[in-house]
């Protein structure tokens, strides 16, 4: 019986033009206030739901009532998005 042909795979390599663009941009480091903002932002998040809680929802703003919960969260989502662009 005869032997099918076996045929060589080509070897994927991106286009010139493309290519250093993307190696340049992933080689630029963080700027420093980029990690030390989110984890400032993660701290005021958790001390702002945690104070709530504690001062039996009277602290930090009454008058928001469930909104303080909002805020709280709302800072550590805000610390995600920062974390997102950290290299």
């Amino acid at each position: 019986m005869p032997k099918s042909q076996v045929r060589k795979k080509k070897v994927y390599t991106p286009p010139t033009d493309i290519r250093p663009a993307a190696a340049a941009a992933s080689k630029k480091p963080s700027p420093m206030w980029l990690p030390i903002s989110a984890v400032a932002l993660i701290v005021i998040g958790i001390a702002w739901l945690v104070v709530y809680y504690l001062s039996s929802q009277q602290y930090p703003v009454e008058s928001l009532r469930y909104w303080n919960l909002a805020i709280g969260f709302g800072c550590m989502v805000a610390s995600l998005g920062i974390l997102s662009r950290w290299r």
